[in-house]
């Protein structure tokens, strides 16, 4: 019993060894000026001339928009707070009137409602109305665009804080 056990042993260790010993044994590859992507192809390596943009950050709840922007939504000091962006992801100024928020509340048989209104540099919305705690609610938002003909964009936003 006691050679079998030592023969498989010394299998283990041999395959073991062997094993390792052949990685051990690989050269690495040499550096062609490119890196190794997951697929195995070369990728250019980055120029020293060139910087890549980092992307772009959204603050707060990210809304995608139908027309390919975005929108942003945070609380500014306990007020809604509801930013636009670009396809691209870079501030861009507000494209509708007004909105008008809905939500409900735990102190009150009716809910809350504030319309937001453009700021001072057109980027935002901000609503005047302080929000309460706790912020964690179903947000029912309506973008009432300028004009007549136009649709109005409505989001249901699951908000948490």
């Amino acid at each position: 019993m006691k050679t079998k056990a030592g023969l498989i042993t010394t299998l283990l260790v041999a395959v073991s060894l062997f094993g390792a010993g052949s990685l051990l044994a690989e050269d690495p590859p040499a550096s062609t000026g490119k890196q190794k992507t997951d697929a195995g192809k070369g990728a250019p390596a980055k120029q020293p001339g060139k910087t890549e943009e980092a992307p772009a950050k959204i603050e707060g709840i990210v809304l995608n928009r139908p027309n390919g922007g975005f929108l942003g939504l945070t609380l500014d000091d306990h007020k809604f707070k509801l930013s636009f962006y670009d396809a691209k992801k870079k501030p861009a100024k507000v494209d509708v009137a007004l909105a008008n928020a809905r939500w409900p509340v735990r102190y009150s048989v009716y809910d809350e409602r504030t319309v937001l209104n453009p700021n001072a540099d057109g980027t935002a919305l901000t609503s005047p109305k302080y929000v309460r705690p706790p912020y964690s609610f179903k947000l029912y938002l309506n973008l009432i665009p300028q004009g007549e003909g136009k649709q109005v964009e409505s989001y249901v936003i699951d908000f948490h804080q």
